[in-house]
């Protein structure tokens, strides 16, 4: 069953297409890794498929709802980690949780249990009651995981989760990661620059230019570009020039969020 469906999915930014006629399909419970370089198209897509951004024509459905039609039921479907933190620094992380409850009305009591059995699994269950501002960054982003499951969500998107950090932090939201992949069969979607987490997918989709270049399992891509490692085959399809990000696309997303977060 695929929870993830694009077709012909594109956006023009001002005459720039930043996604360009993308079709895809990603499978129930699959670690689907989504790389290109920078302006690549990565974030936009994730965007579109997020409700956060609309397409300039084609479609898509996330959990069988359609991105444009059925809003409201997408958004419940998926919880999502951004590249950039956003957990209230001035709430315990306990309040976060509480707070990410109450906007998708989970009942008092399955929330209280909810936040302790994902404050155990991501390790902060002593920390439930300190304020977010005094924890590392490492610590933040498990409880920006810890909220993005906890309206038990069908997917999980990842943006870039684990930049920034060192790698020994890195392996262990990784754990996580896979453990919430095999236990709640949950589907995740992430974007990384890391080739050593993209090893690990079911499957990856690299895209350049806004267009998917290839699409398959790390072992598929090496074996059709003729490639050693996948960090290999991502230089062979993208070449190695180094690319921008697009400025005013992203300024476009920061304001989108805001209206996103007051609903």
């Amino acid at each position: 069953m695929n929870v993830i469906e694009t077709k012909n999915l594109t956006k023009k930014f001002n005459g720039l297409v930043a996604v360009d006629n993308v079709s895809f399909n990603v499978k129930e419970g699959e670690l689907f890794g989504f790389l290109g370089p920078n302006g690549a198209g990565k974030t936009t897509t994730i965007r579109i498929l997020t409700t956060l951004l609309g397409s300039t024509s084609g479609g898509a459905s996330v959990n069988g709802f359609d991105i444009g039609k059925q809003t409201d039921k997408v958004r419940e479907s998926f919880g999502i980690v951004f590249q950039e933190p956003s957990l209230d620094e001035k709430l315990t992380a306990e309040e976060n949780l509480r707070f990410q409850g109450w906007l998708y009305n989970i009942p008092n009591e399955k929330l209280r249990k909810s936040i302790n059995e994902l404050l155990e699994l991501v390790e902060l269950e002593d920390r439930k009651k300190d304020v977010v501002e005094n924890f590392s960054g490492g610590m933040k982003r498990r409880l920006e995981l810890a909220r993005g499951i906890l309206h038990q969500p069908k997917i999980l998107f990842l943006d870039e989760p684990t930049l920034g950090l060192d790698p020994q932090t890195r392996s262990r939201i990784w754990e996580y990661l896979k453990n919430l992949k095999e236990s709640k069969n949950i589907t995740i979607f992430f974007t990384t620059h890391y080739m050593d987490e993209a090893e690990i997918s079911d499957r990856v989709a690299i895209i350049d230019k806004g267009k998917i270049i290839m699409i398959g399992s790390p072992s598929e891509l090496k074996r059709k570009t003729n490639q050693k490692t996948l960090n290999d085959v991502f230089l062979h399809l993208t070449g190695r020039d180094i690319r921008q990000e697009n400025v005013s696309a992203n300024d476009k997303f920061k304001a989108r969020l805001k209206r996103f977060r007051r609903h």
